[in-house]
Parts: C-alpha cells; sequence; structure tokens
C-alpha cells in the first residue's frame, strides 16, 4: 500500500445536518435552553435589521425597546434609567439620545412632577415605524399563542419570566 496522499485530496466534510439526532444525545432541558439561544438570535438579527433599514445602531433599537418597556411599566423613563439598561456609561448614554433624537425617534421632556428632571419620550413616528416593522412578526407570534391553552401560556410566562431573571444582572449598589 502506498503511504503518500494526493495533496489535492480532501475528506469529505460532515455537515451538521448529517449528524444523527441519536449521536447528539443531549437533554430535552439542553434542547429548550438550544432553542431559546435560537430565537434570541433570531430576534437580534431582526433588530439588526430594523436598525439597518433606518439608519441607527443596534444599540439605538435596544435604547427604543427598553424606553418602550419603561411606559408599559410605568416607569419614568431617564437618562439614567436607560444607561443602566443598556449598560452604558453617561457619555455613551447620551450619545444614543442624541442619534435617536436627531432621528426624531425620541423627545426630551420635562417631568411634570419634578421640573428639574428630563424624561425620554419614544415619538408615535417611531412606534408606527417598529409596528411596520415587527407587527407581523408579533402577530406571528401572537398566534401560536392563541393555539396554547391558558396553562400552557401561564407555564410559558413562567419559564421566560425566571429565564429573564437569571439573565437580569443583580442592582449594583
Amino acid at each position: 500500500m502506498d503511504d503518500r496522499r494526493d495533496p489535492d485530496h480532501r475528506e469529505p466534510e460532515i455537515e451538521a445536518s448529517e449528524i444523527e439526532a441519536s449521536e447528539i444525545e443531549e437533554p430535552d432541558n439542553l434542547r429548550l435552553v438550544h432553542l431559546l439561544r435560537a430565537v434570541t438570535v433570531e430576534f437580534g438579527l431582526r433588530q439588526a435589521d430594523f436598525a439597518a433599514r433606518n439608519g441607527m445602531h443596534p444599540t439605538d433599537v435596544r435604547a427604543l425597546i427598553c424606553l418602550l418597556d419603561a411606559a408599559r411599566a410605568a416607569e419614568p423613563a431617564t437618562a439614567g434609567l436607560l444607561g443602566a439598561r443598556l449598560g452604558l456609561n453617561s457619555a455613551g448614554t447620551t450619545a444614543v439620545i442624541d442619534r435617536l433624537e436627531r432621528l426624531g425617534h425620541v423627545a426630551r421632556i420635562r417631568d411634570d412632577h419634578d421640573r428639574r428632571r428630563i424624561l425620554l419620550r419614544v415619538e408615535p413616528a417611531a412606534i408606527r415605524l417598529g409596528r411596520e416593522f415587527f407587527g407581523p412578526l408579533i402577530d406571528g407570534v401572537l398566534q401560536v399563542l392563541d393555539s396554547f391553552d391558558p396553562a400552557e401560556r401561564e407555564t410559558v410566562r413562567r419559564f421566560l419570566t425566571a429565564t429573564h431573571a437569571v439573565f437580569t444582572p443583580e442592582p449594583r449598589p
């Protein structure tokens, strides 16, 4: 037998899809973790696409989401809150707010209760822009949830709430 190898000979590469599931053997819980990761990756890709289409940085989209979440929770949306949620220092937070304000997506307004405090508000046009892009995705998720009975939805809610808590950093003293 000749030990010399053909320099142009290459072993065929195995595609991940060719590996049988039985060869991987991972626990169901780990499969759920990987599925959750896949969903978050896809969501992140959609956010990046939205940002690119609208002349924004991906951090700007996360900032808008944070501000909308604060509004839903009736929390005062300040620069400090936004910086903490995004993990940005004050200069980075100001840069994000300035970009969003220049694009007409966010307005700085005085707090009615404390005139010294400036609040951030997502403008209606930015909300419409987000609905146009993300609306069909949200509608698709709502259709999926409609196929679940109330007990199943409560299980999903408990899982996502607990998982979110795992990823949410502890407040710093």
